[in-house]
This record gives structure tokens, C-alpha cells and sequence, in this order.
């Protein structure tokens, strides 16, 4: 596999390596089960074996990574259980934000959720899912703003990147982002109505979402996942909720 780093300068740092490995791979352009080695991720960046395994070391403990003695080092499936509890941390937080921000959203705030729906809806046309997913995930840090919550934003970003392989893979699959774009646009009404029953409502149906990914692409790539059975999770959340 070739690696071509981008954006970065001629000899990169470790910290550099780092942050663009974990990206393509949350990002889904590393796929589960990719072969790295330290030689090749050392060439293509300008970097010696010695910061480059300190960079493999860092990726394996965040589970992004996993190293087999006398084998090789490749990209780790996704673990379905850290999916499982991103999913927990962002719905009980998010959907007790959505509800605030219904409470508290100004005409302001709510022209700016619009405009970014409009945007998001010209990233499906465009066919430019990378722009949709960064508005996505501006459209809800904005949303812990209106409802006065500027940090806990950070708090979901550190526990959600398991979930964003998820979120990443599933815009390849046909309607979902039109799917997604909708759910956005319904929670963004109900927020201009101040419903807040209706925001929750529609953001925990929106979450799980990710669980209905699982299945689809399980369905054709069952070795990305591990930790879990794949079929029938979206169905066992469910029966939990």
C-alpha cells in the first residue's frame, strides 16, 4: 500500500504522522486490515523507524491499530463495543443539549442551523461527503452552544472516534446521507418551533443510526468489526432503549 502523506512538511514530526495516520484511518481511507510497516510509514514521511514505532505504539492502545508479533501491524477492525458506548455518551449528552437548545435557540440560532443544513445539502449534490461530514459535526458542536455547553463538545469528540469509522463508511452507502441531511433538518425545525420533546425525540432516533450502519456494512464486509456480533445490534439497542 502506498502512503502519500499530504499537507505536511518534507521531514514530518512524529506528532504529525500521528494525526494523519488516525485520521485516514477514522476517516475510512485505511481500511480494517491494512498492512503497515514502519519502513514504508518511515519512507513516505521522512521520518526514522524509532518516531514511527512510537507512532505505531500510540495508535495500537487507542485501538486503531493491531501489532502481531513475527507477523505484521495492520489496521484494527472497529471495535463494536467502543461504538456502543460513544453512542451512549453522545446520546446522553447530545439529546439533553437538543432539548436545552430548543428552549434557549434565538432567531439567530436558528437561521444559523438552516444555513448549515443548506450547506450540507449542497455537500450531498456536490457529492462531496468529507465537506458533509465536517458540517455535520459543526451542525451539533453548534447545537452545545445554543444550549450553553461549549466544552462538552470536547468530551464527545475524545470518546467518539470508534463511531466516526462507522459514520465515515456509512456515507459510502447510497441514500444515508440524504437519510442523515433529513434527520438534521427535522431536528432544526423542531428547535425553530422550541419542541423540544420532538428535538429529543428525533436526535435518539438519529444517533442509533449508527447501529443500522453496522448491519449494512457488516452485511458486506464482516471482518471491519469486532468485539461484537454485527447482525441484529440495532435490534438489541432497541429492545434496551
Amino acid at each position: 500500500m502506498t502512503i502519500a502523506p499530504r499537507h505536511l512538511s518534507p521531514r514530518a514530526t512524529g506528532q504529525q504522522v500521528y494525526e494523519d495516520l488516525h485520521g485516514r484511518i477514522v476517516r475510512g481511507e485505511l481500511r480494517p486490515g491494512a498492512s503497515l510497516t514502519e519502513a514504508r510509514i518511515g519512507e513516505a514521511y521522512g521520518l526514522s523507524r524509532t518516531p514511527v514505532r512510537e507512532v505505531f505504539w500510540r495508535l495500537n492502545e487507542e485501538g486503531f491499530l493491531r501489532v502481531i508479533p513475527q507477523v505484521g501491524t495492520f489496521v484494527a477492525p472497529i471495535s463494536v463495543p467502543a461504538v456502543r458506548d460513544a453512542q451512549f455518551v453522545r446520546e446522553t449528552l447530545e439529546c439533553r443539549a437538543v432539548a436545552d437548545a430548543a428552549g434557549l435557540a434565538t432567531p439567530a440560532d436558528v437561521l444559523a442551523l438552516q444555513r448549515l443544513i443548506q450547506d450540507q445539502r449542497s455537500s450531498i449534490a456536490d457529492g462531496d461527503f468529507a465537506n458533509f461530514f465536517a458540517l455535520d459535526e459543526q451542525m451539533h458542536r453548534h447545537l452545545m452552544l445554543i444550549a450553553g455547553h461549549p466544552f462538552v463538545w470536547q468530551v464527545i469528540t475524545s470518546a467518539k472516534a470508534q463511531l466516526d469509522r462507522v459514520r465515515f463508511l456509512s456515507l459510502e452507502q447510497g441514500t444515508w446521507p440524504a437519510m442523515i441531511l433529513e434527520q438534521h433538518a427535522t431536528i432544526v425545525d423542531c428547535i425553530a418551533r422550541h419542541d423540544a420533546a420532538g428535538a429529543v425525540a428525533i436526535m435518539t432516533a438519529h444517533l442509533r443510526t449508527a447501529f443500522a450502519a453496522i448491519e449494512r456494512i457488516a452485511a458486506e464486509h464482516p471482518d471491519f468489526f469486532e468485539g461484537s456480533e454485527p447482525s441484529g445490534i440495532a435490534a438489541i439497542f432497541r429492545k434496551r432503549a
